[in-house]
């Protein structure tokens, strides 16, 4: 189930309330290095636990965990079945992949009560062009990729997506204030915070200084040594006379 929330002004944001995704797992005996014959096979080991719950070992199927992923996102409340059975409401607490092949190696699942707040980071969605870029040659600054919300697990949203094709001018910019959610999901950091701003253009002039000033800097990095070449006479002064 989606809901949606526009919001008009200096940004439009639309905002993706609680979507409900149910994926299927496995008890795990295997522990340790034991796991690497199921990561093999295409399975990711994974942990369910949460307050007042035991934790309990399992088997994620790999491809079903990269659909959910790419479609859903790790904001998402999880209807999480363990040998097609007993449904846990969970989140994604913690995702581990290896770096080398970008696989996912291990994943922390939280159950959560629904009848209790949440705290959770939620991933902007920038969307659309702005005109400040595409007819006045600007560069996009987005200041957050986040944010953090506290709300009912229900109400969580699986993403906001910021409209930038607001941003017109210079002077324009959308604030974490302009997000307006719904009234069930709180945000706590700074309402003047920026989220995304267009800056103009450099000029050659500044370009050429910045350049200059980066060949002027490097002998400043650690381990550089700028070398200084002795007048001769110098040298000469230095040696040793002949008799």
């Amino acid at each position: 189930m989606r809901g949606l929330v526009r919001h008009s002004g200096s940004g439009q944001v639309e905002l993706n309330t609680m979507e409900k995704i149910r994926l299927e797992s496995k008890p795990r005996a295997e522990r340790g290095r034991k796991t690497n014959k199921g990561r093999k096979e295409g399975l990711v080991p994974a942990v369910v636990y949460g307050k007042g719950i035991e934790p309990q070992s399992l088997w994620i199927n790999a491809l079903d965990l990269s659909r959910l992923l790419k479609k859903s996102g790790e904001s998402v409340i999880i209807d999480l079945l363990i040998d097609g059975k007993n449904g846990r409401n969970v989140l994604i607490h913690e995702l581990q992949k290896n770096a080398v092949n970008g696989r996912y190696t291990h994943v922390d699942f939280y159950q959560v009560n629904m009848t209790e707040k949440i705290e959770a980071e939620v991933r902007f969605e920038f969307i659309g062009e702005s005109p400040a870029v595409k007819a006045l040659g600007g560069v996009l600054v987005k200041s957050m990729d986040k944010v953090e919300v506290k709300c009912l697990p229900a109400d969580l949203p699986a993403q906001i997506e910021v409209d930038i094709s607001t941003i017109e001018t210079f002077d324009d910019h959308i604030c974490v204030k302009d997000l307006k959610i719904s009234d069930k999901v709180e945000i706590e950091i700074d309402p003047e915070t920026v989220v995304a701003l267009v800056t103009p253009p450099r000029s050659e002039e500044e370009l050429s200084q910045l350049s200059e000033k980066v060949d002027a800097d490097v002998t400043k990095v650690e381990g550089v040594i700028k070398e200084e070449p002795q007048p001769e006479e110098e040298e000469k002064s230095e040696r040793p006379g002949k008799k």
